[in-house]
């Protein structure tokens, strides 16, 4: 892969798509430099992102006895919530369109999907952005004690329903959730382990009236369980620090994080074996994602070809790539989020605790059609004027380069050609090409 197609997937992996300018600098500083200054941008404040308000969004307790016992009362409430959930959902676009370290919202969003609770369970908007801060604040550091704080976040105490995990009989959804889903990966523990797991999380609920995560000690379970071989466990701490420092676990993350980043693989993949034994030494996401990028088969074909981008990526490189001003996203008309609907993804909204599948699952006639009715408005709302002020007979390549495309093939290639002395109608078939919808 030369250096240009290289930088090219980078910023389409390690973010949503580089500008020219981002990439005319990228080719100054090199890849090795180039991913220095995007990891590096992980531990950075970013003014731009920082600079879109955070919604106004009613914290708990969310209303006092008797509030809602009158339908008119309900309906209100729930009309407020639904607005909530739209200022939050406009604020998260605007941050990944304003974001100057992009990598810390791709970052963001692959962990929305690793760790998925959806509000339409949750139902407060506060307790989803909570969660989101979570991810973009510990996300980059130690895997075990961002477990911790997600585990111990009142959106996956709903979502994982914690306040039934009590005796004599608890509920095992967590901790079934935790090993399957979060750290392990199904075959790597038994039901034993399970119910084990149970009993040390007994107790654990989120405390309604505070918003805050509390151990109700009467509901916890003092008897010590063999937890993965491990005797005497009786927290449900215990059972995080175990799960994540195993090596099921350094295999299955580094699985995750390559399937999102770079190409579908499993743990039993021979790559992933070999971050694995990188990665369990320190059990930092920074250091897995500069291994992932920095290694040779990250550069390959199999993973320029590997991914197909997920509608919020998709959406927001198109924003990023057209200069769409972040503070316009929440006055749009059709909304963004309508968008985002359409091709089937609602942000904070994942369909189950599995998240959101990838690939071919985003490839259907319907979302096609979501697609062109997307690029057809954005050719419309956004900049173009690097196309349409180019000469006719460069503006296939103008388009290439505004929307960070090495090359285009030669069916796209001859479908663009006929749409020269189009520019409006020239980006928005560029925008539904194969080139801009694969990652």
């Amino acid at each position: 892969m030369d250096s240009e197609s290289a930088l090219a997937l980078l910023y389409r992996r390690a973010g949503f798509g580089g500008t020219p300018a981002d990439l005319a600098q990228a080719r100054a500083l090199g890849y090795a430099g180039t991913l220095d200054k995007l990891i590096r941008g992980l531990q950075l404040p970013d003014s731009s992102a920082d600079a879109i308000a955070i919604p106004t969004m009613i914290q708990p307790p969310f209303f006092k006895p008797g509030a809602l016992n009158s339908p008119s009362a309900r309906q209100n409430f729930n009309r407020m919530l639904a607005q909530e959930q739209t200022d939050l959902s406009n604020w998260w676009i605007g941050r990944m369109v304003a974001a100057n370290n992009p990598l810390k919202e791709k970052l963001t969003f692959f962990l929305h999907c690793h760790f998925p609770t959806a509000i339409s369970k949750v139902l407060y908007p506060v307790y989803m952005y909570r969660q989101n801060q979570i991810f973009r604040s510990m996300g980059s550091g130690d895997f075990t004690t961002l477990t911790t704080a997600v585990s111990t976040d009142p959106a996956m105490l709903i979502w994982l329903d914690a306040g039934t995990d009590r005796l004599p009989d608890p509920n095992e959804n967590f901790a079934r959730e935790l090993m399957e889903r979060f750290t392990m990966g199904i075959g790597t523990y038994s039901e034993y382990d399970v119910r084990a797991a149970a009993f040390a999380f007994t107790g654990w609920h989120l405390n309604t009236a505070t918003g805050q995560f509390a151990i109700a000690a009467k509901q916890h379970s003092s008897l010590p369980q063999n937890f993965l071989g491990h005797q005497g466990v009786t927290t449900g701490q215990q059972v995080i620090d175990i799960a994540t420092k195993s090596q099921a676990s350094a295999k299955f993350v580094v699985a995750s994080v390559w399937s999102r980043f770079a190409y579908p693989v499993t743990p039993t993949d021979p790559l992933v074996a070999e971050l694995a034994a990188t990665y369990s030494k320190d059990r930092n996401m920074a250091n897995l994602l500069r291994a992932v990028f920095g290694h040779p088969s990250f550069l390959s074909p199999e993973s320029a070809n590997g991914l197909i981008k997920q509608p919020a990526e998709y959406v927001i490189g198109a924003l990023r790539a057209l200069h769409v001003a972040p503070n316009r996203i929440p006055t749009l008309k059709p909304p963004i989020i309508g968008f985002l609907n359409s091709l089937g993804q609602v942000l904070f909204d994942p369909p189950s605790v599995g998240g959101w599948p990838q690939n071919e699952y985003w490839l259907s006639t319907s979302s096609a059609l979501a697609r062109w009715r997307f690029a057809h408005w954005l050719g419309l709302a956004g900049d173009i004027s690097l196309v349409a002020d180019s000469a006719p007979s460069s503006r296939v390549d103008a388009a290439a380069e505004m929307l960070s495309i090495s090359s285009w093939s030669s069916s796209t290639s001859a479908a663009l050609k006929q749409a020269v002395g189009n520019p409006h109608m020239l980006v928005s078939l560029a925008l539904v090409s194969p080139e801009f919808v694969a990652n």
